[in-house]
């Protein structure tokens, strides 16, 4: 790994070197390194560069372009600096003067890390969308692509390590392109490739010893997609036994929801709840033969999970068996739900049941266990508190995925989505209830940000970008269609992260 190491050393030089650089050319160089997914490599060095970058007044900045980017790495990076700085670009009529596209895709882009009563956020957006999709059809090259990606999940959303390699050739074409970082980002793809597929050996070896797809013709057979899901949650290297313990996580949950929503009928699933309950080998008595299978196949993952944790860190598990058992409950209430064809008055009443039964506060404990020593006792405390940044995300997952599974979910039996909710509430049509939805869900992802510029320091912020993956990965995964149910959409992108090799010039 010497090539590595000699690539990492020239970058740093890079980074450190750029103080004499204009301000674009360094809000350039920090959305490269992110975007090439090698700035875990350069942590420090970045988080020294925002900090600069944050302490300089853009009032004075006409170029659209640099001031929008500006917003958007200091948002990122967690910077609640002020809407105000996007005023000046508009008329006398409080209309944005402004035409060129790469102005108004970074305008469109920043404009999505906005928060609740950030009025001119909001009308950034709905003038940026407007013109953006009218440019669209007359643009061509790696512009018209970025406008393309970005009406479909704007930026600050998206999961960059799946999108890393287009990426690579993107920046490879740019006239703005530092060499050694481009070495250096086809180099740690392709190494960052390898860990992947040594940890999906051993993820895939641990699936086929359950026996699943053998014993439960019912179940989803999904073990790589968890994998491909999860590795969006983190993506560096040191981050591997995290990566294994989620991925294991994401596959039971996976499982449970099979039997509660497919196969299980309404008594069984009692009993299996209680059962989940007691967590113990011998209270799987009165249950179908198939329901002890899974429920000592989910206890002995746990502690194949508590196994892989250091002493000091196995009090984590105890916070991961409770979320689990919320889960089950919240399992077991809608299968109750939907043999009753109960359809929840409101759609407040829907999520208090149904942002726990989507998984996510399961998902975002599990995402904590596997990390180092910044993962504390007070980090489980806090997350297993249901904290707001946690349920915005809860009630994204949820809406974006009854949006997307509404009309398959009608043909058969099952539980009412919050989208019967709301035609029920407000006595209005699927149409109607399916806009209302949607901005629900713009407006949780406001309170999402909020909550994001507001927590933590930046040892905290490592955990939060867990949360913040998470969300990403959500919204991956249900925009346009269920990718995880309807999994062949998700191959190419499978190949392209786990299989192909990227090739550089040097290459012999």
């Amino acid at each position: 790994m010497a090539q590595a190491e000699k690539l990492k050393e020239d970058v740093a030089n890079i980074i450190a070197t750029s103080v004499t650089c204009t301000l674009l050319e360094r809000l350039q160089l920090i959305d490269a390194l992110e975007r090439l997914c090698v700035n875990h490599l350069f942590e420090e060095e970045i988080n020294v560069l925002v900090m600069q970058i944050s302490g300089i007044n853009v009032t004075d900045c006409d170029d659209l372009h640099t001031v929008a980017l500006w917003f958007y790495i200091l948002r990122k990076h967690g910077y609640r600096v002020s809407q105000d700085v996007f005023a000046k670009f508009k008329d006398q009529e409080g209309c944005f003067a402004v035409s060129n596209p790469r102005d108004l895709l970074s305008l469109y882009n920043a404009a999505y890390l906005g928060t609740q009563g950030e009025t001119i956020l909001d009308d950034a957006i709905s003038f940026t969308r407007m013109c953006l999709e009218s440019a669209h059809a007359n643009l061509e090259g790696s512009l018209a692509r970025e406008i393309k990606c970005a009406l479909d999940i704007p930026l600050p959303r998206r999961v960059r390590i799946y999108e890393a390699k287009e990426y690579i050739l993107i920046y490879e074409r740019e006239q703005v392109t530092h060499e050694t970082i481009l070495e250096l980002a086809k180099l740690n793809s392709n190494i960052m490739q390898l860990h992947y597929q040594d940890e999906l050996k051993i993820i895939s070896r641990w699936w086929k010893d359950l026996q699943i797809e053998s014993r439960l013709s019912f179940a989803r057979d999904r073990i790589v997609e968890c994998y491909f899901w999860i590795v969006g949650v983190y993506y560096e290297p040191r981050y591997s036994r995290g990566r294994i313990i989620l991925t294991m996580v994401i596959a039971i949950v996976t499982l449970l929801d099979d039997i509660y929503d497919i196969y299980g009928s309404s008594e069984d699933c009692e009993l299996f709840t209680r059962c989940m309950e007691r967590w113990d080998q011998e209270a799987a008595h009165d249950i179908p033969e198939y329901m002890k299978f899974v429920y000592r196949k989910v206890l002995d993952a746990y502690k194949y999970m508590e196994d892989l944790l250091a002493e000091e860190e196995k009090f984590r598990i105890s916070y991961l068996r409770n979320l689990t058992i919320e889960l089950v409950r919240a399992f077991n209430t809608e299968v109750k739900w939907r043999d009753a064809r109960y359809v929840p008055a409101s759609v407040e009443e829907h999520l208090h049941i149904s942002t726990r039964s989507g998984g996510c506060y399961l998902l975002s404990c599990a995402s904590l266990v596997g990390m180092d020593h910044i993962a504390t006792k007070e980090s489980f405390i806090w997350v297993s508190s249901a904290p707001k940044i946690v349920r915005a995300l809860c009630i994204i997952l949820r809406l974006s995925d009854d949006l997307e599974t509404y009309e398959r979910e009608q043909v058969t039996l099952h539980v009412a989505s919050t989208i019967n909710s709301y035609m029920k509430e407000h006595n209005v049509s699927i149409e109607s209830a399916c806009e209302k939805i949607k901005e629900l869900i713009e407006d949780t992802w406001k309170d999402f940000n909020d909550e994001w510029l507001t927590l933590g320091n930046v040892q905290q912020k490592q955990l939060l970008e867990r949360i913040f993956n998470l969300a990403r990965t959500m919204e991956f995964m249900y925009k346009q269609e269920d990718k995880f149910t309807n999994s062949h959409s998700l191959r190419d992108r499978i190949q392209s992260l786990f299989i192909e090799i990227l090739y550089s010039p040097n290459d012999s």
